[in-house]
């Protein structure tokens, strides 16, 4: 990969990578983190990397890195956010936040499957290309997800 390949790479997926560490992450400053380590990398590996797959070597490097912050964190971080009680919920919360705090609860790489697939877009095989797992893995893990989140969401209590 060239310089110019390089260029028009990062101006063409920037902001899809972003939105997906964002939407993992909840943290802007953390996600520009973590774009600019991957282009990085991206940079530093150019020669090895071939233009048609660099999508692919982008988001699974951001996938990569969203694993091992999630990990520093849980050991520097002692009180993790949990979801409310059941009954418990306020009633300020908005649809879209507590579908966040669902989605925070699963395992890193059923949320990455489920940000990937419903919220940029990629289709079974992308994700599968991304993740480095099979489709058939992906349509199980994203399954199982969606199953995880809709049973943590009729737990709660919307209405008081």
């Amino acid at each position: 990969m060239n310089r110019n390949e390089y260029n028009i790479l990062v101006e063409k997926q920037s902001k899809n990578l972003f939105g997906f560490v964002f939407k993992y992450l909840r943290n802007s400053e953390d996600a520009n983190d973590i774009v600019q380590d991957v282009f990085e990398k991206l940079w530093k590996n150019r020669k090895k990397i071939e233009s048609s797959s660099a999508k692919a070597w982008m988001f699974r490097s951001g996938h990569n890195a969203l694993i091992n912050f999630a990990k520093k964190k849980s050991r520097t971080d002692y009180c993790g956010e949990h979801l409310p009680e059941v009954g418990r919920v306020d009633n300020t919360f908005e649809t879209k936040q507590i579908v966040d705090k669902v989605l925070e609860t699963l395992p890193p790489l059923q949320k990455s499957i489920v940000l990937l697939r419903d919220l940029e877009g990629y289709n079974y095989q992308e994700i599968g290309e991304i993740l480095k797992i099979s489709e058939s893995k992906v349509k199980v893990y994203l399954f199982r997800a969606r199953k995880k989140m809709q049973k943590q969401l009729k737990n709660l209590t919307v209405y008081k």
